[in-house]
């Protein structure tokens, strides 16, 4: 599949090694995998091998995308200190749609952030996770396109952002852990070009395409507070309408509270596909 070719990429494993916690599965030459995603993964693709689809769109890549972002609010010691374990925050929750942070700090509360995120994640089956999920909002997301703890590689992004990406469109059916059970088709670019930092705070910058793009850029539009289905067209949206309202008066009934968005009040988002700032 995709991803096992991808991190089979020498020049791209050695790209990769500023941010990856590596275990060797994926860099034998021998390694094969073809269904990476359990049914309950944050990004689910159909059943069956990974196969993309004719190209929608070609056209040359959009550039200089950091340029266009405007300074964001510095994550204190606070905003990345927890006690005990975290749950995924279900939709919908107005974390979802918070700011996050810049993060400044890289010191022990973010490492153990980073672990508590990818336990969460292998717990409930994912490939990837990002802090706001986890009720952390600041500028952090874990993955593993494998999605199995000891295989493949462990990928940390802190302060992510998107220089390059390509037109050409690719649609795939994507869940997400916020969204349990509910899956439906998302357009988004087929590769990309990303500035970010390790665990560590070093800089690096590393090309996406196929798989884990498409993983980057539904962790990456969760750092945003841009949620799946606020890509999808109206008429995708129309199916997957009625479990979104069902979401919605379940947070109703748990919190006493009326519903911080309504699916049924949704206009259909204008930002570049794929991801972008609101």
């Amino acid at each position: 599949m995709a991803a096992a070719t991808w991190l089979h990429s020498s020049a791209l494993s050695h790209t990769l090694r500023p941010f990856i916690r590596c275990t060797s599965a994926l860099l034998c030459p021998s390694y094969q995998r073809h269904h990476l995603f359990p049914s309950t993964s944050p990004i689910t693709f159909s059943s069956g091998d990974y196969k993309p689809p004719a190209p929608v769109v070609h056209a040359r890549a959009r550039r200089n995308l950091s340029s266009m972002v405007k300074e964001d609010e510095v994550a204190s010691p606070a905003d990345l200190h927890f006690e005990g374990q975290l749950k995924i925050v279900e939709y919908p929750d107005p974390i979802l749609r918070a700011k996050n942070k810049r993060i400044n700090i890289f010191d022990n509360s973010l490492k153990k952030l980073v672990d508590e995120m990818f336990d969460i994640m292998y717990r409930t089956d994912g490939i990837g996770l990002s802090a706001p999920q986890v009720g952390i909002n600041v500028q952090l997301m874990v993955f593993n396109p494998v999605g199995e703890r000891g295989e493949g590689e462990e990928m940390v992004l802190v302060n992510p952002r998107v220089s390059r990406f390509s037109r050409k469109l690719v649609p795939y059916n994507e869940g997400c852990l916020s969204f349990p059970g509910i899956y439906a088709d998302v357009e988004r670019p087929d590769s990309l070009k990303v500035d970010a930092q390790d665990i560590s705070g070093a800089r690096f910058t590393v090309n996406l395409s196929g798989l884990p793009a498409r993983v980057f850029q539904h962790e990456y539009d969760h750092l945003q507070g841009i949620l799946f289905f606020d890509r999808m067209s109206d008429e995708v949206l129309d199916s997957i309408r009625e479990d979104l309202q069902a979401m919605e008066k379940r947070y109703e009934e748990k919190t006493g509270f009326p519903s911080p968005e309504r699916i049924d009040a949704r206009r259909r988002r204008k930002e570049a596909v794929g991801f972008g700032k609101s």
